[in-house]
């Protein structure tokens, strides 16, 4: 049985109390290029969010969980499985640490594996893939480190503050065992 925990974070659904945190990341400009967002976010959408938060992966074609650590049990990032394909056993896979000063200290890492055991093991998806920003090194690194392979760049792909930037595509299969 794979968990969702652990040594220094676990991974969990979102709750109605995480309705400010999500609401705070949603509204982050300076992540609006990660999550392709345009647009503010109300209060009342994201509470109607949380509020559907509830349906299983295979309807909502998607799995968004927090990232807590186990000091403040409050949720610092958000990771997510996107564009759920059963029929082909594949997924999309996203990760964002919302604070600066909670980043660097392994629980990237750390919830990028809890995830990505869940997803091959718990979902038997085959294989898992990741949009990067090719500026994003730190993203970069983390995945490689999983053994994500770069299979492809989308040249000029996202408009960012008037300028084009190349998106890396970053593919996981499932290792055989």
């Amino acid at each position: 049985m794979i968990t969702l925990k652990g040594k220094n974070c676990y991974l969990r659904a979102l709750e109605p109390h995480d309705l400010e945190f999500v609401y705070a990341v949603e509204n982050d400009e300076s992540v609006w290029e990660i999550s392709h967002t345009q647009t503010p976010y109300s209060r009342f959408l994201v509470k109607q969010y949380l509020e559907n938060a509830n349906q299983d992966i295979y309807e909502a074609k998607q799995l968004r969980l927090a990232i807590c650590n186990y000091d403040t049990e409050m949720a610092i990032g958000l990771i997510d499985l996107f564009e759920f394909d059963p029929k082909n056993n594949r997924a999309g896979i996203g990760i964002l640490i919302k604070n600066n000063d909670d980043r660097n200290q392994g629980i990237g890492t750390e919830s990028l594996e809890l995830l990505i055991k869940y997803a091959f093991y718990n979902l038997n998806l085959n294989q898992l893939y990741a949009n990067i920003d090719s500026e994003n090194v730190a993203s970069l690194k983390l995945f490689a480190k999983f053994g994500f392979q770069k299979i492809g760049i989308k040249k000029q792909w996202n408009l960012v503050n008037g300028k084009y930037k190349d998106e890396i595509l970053f593919q996981l299969i499932k290792p055989q065992s």
